[in-house]
């Protein structure tokens, strides 16, 4: 029998390319999937702590030939250089972030919202509401409900607490990123070694270290923006499908069911895993998502009480 006489049993992953664009002196690298139609749904995939868009790497995979991912860096993060003297703070990410989608042209997108990615986008949210179609949150936290004591002692930081900058800096050591893997899952085995290490690279690059120093005193910005941020989900009530790893060290899963105070239609999903539910749970989320983006991407949006 020939190959081409053989039935393919498995749909083949999709073309990604990699990219960088040019916002506002931040050269921002990113990475997009290539689907089989211009009109497919757009994902914009909103990385976290200590990560970038290489985190997502095998959701694009998954998805991309029928849905657009569409996944940057942030300045400080994977392969994004931003310019000498920038200001690391989440309304500065924001900046970055908004004009990178002004850059690509991008009117409509859902949102994926994980650890940093909350922050970044809910503020997004604010500023474009027009233009957000849904949410997937999956460990992005927006509720005081949702930190745990570590999280709350973690956040109180400031530069004038003694030792801090040494809690934060011990934070950036390849113990603690394998541990932000690994932490809470119900089998490491299942967690590739990949992830950790290329984060780890990434922070130990000059001037890295510094700026994630930088964000992590400016944390408690996003705390106090939490109810700006839920009046905003209980104006526009936007689609949202919510999965957890219910072993994160920082949010709980109490943060999870918080957004359905705001969000009562919100689809729930709460998985045996730590921080970084997909790197264990992708055949269980990513259906999920696939199914969610597929049912309300052509939604028309509530107008806003």
């Amino acid at each position: 029998m020939t190959t081409s006489a053989i039935a393919p049993r498995i749909s083949p992953p999709a073309r990604t390319a990699h990219r960088h664009i040019d916002v506002d002196g931040v050269d921002v690298f990113y990475r997009e999937s290539l689907p089989d139609r211009p009109d497919a749904p757009v994902l914009l995939l909103l990385h976290g702590f200590p990560s970038a868009s290489h985190q997502f790497r095998r959701l694009i995979d998954t998805l991309g030939r029928h849905h657009r991912l569409i996944a940057p860096d942030y300045p400080g993060f994977g392969h994004t250089r931003a310019p000498e003297g920038f200001t690391y703070t989440f309304e500065r990410l924001t900046d970055v972030v908004e004009g990178f989608t002004e850059r690509l042209g991008l009117t409509r997108y859902t949102m994926y919202l994980f650890d940093f990615g909350a922050p970044v986008g809910l503020r997004l949210a604010l500023r474009r509401p027009d233009r957000v179609a849904g949410l997937v949150v999956q460990n992005g936290n927006a509720y005081l409900d949702g930190l745990s004591g570590a999280a709350r002692e973690f956040t109180a930081l400031t530069p004038d607490t003694p030792g801090a900058e040494r809690t934060v800096l011990d934070l950036f050591t390849l113990a603690a990123t394998r541990a932000q893997y690994e932490g809470g899952t119900a089998d490491p085995a299942l967690i590739a070694p990949e992830g950790w290490l290329l984060d780890q690279h990434f922070l130990d690059r000059p001037g890295r270290k510094q700026a994630q120093l930088a964000l992590a005193y400016d944390y408690k910005s996003n705390l106090a923006a939490y109810p700006d941020w839920q009046a905003w989900l209980r104006a526009h009530r936007p689609p949202a499908l919510v999965t957890w790893g219910t072993g994160d060290p920082f949010f709980t899963p109490d943060g999870a069911r918080a957004y359905l105070r705001d969000l009562p239609d919100a689809e729930l999903h709460l998985f045996d895993t730590g921080h970084f539910a997909l790197e264990d749970h992708l055949p269980e989320i990513a259906p999920l998502i696939a199914d969610f983006l597929d049912r309300t991407w052509n939604r028309a949006a509530p107008e806003a009480s």
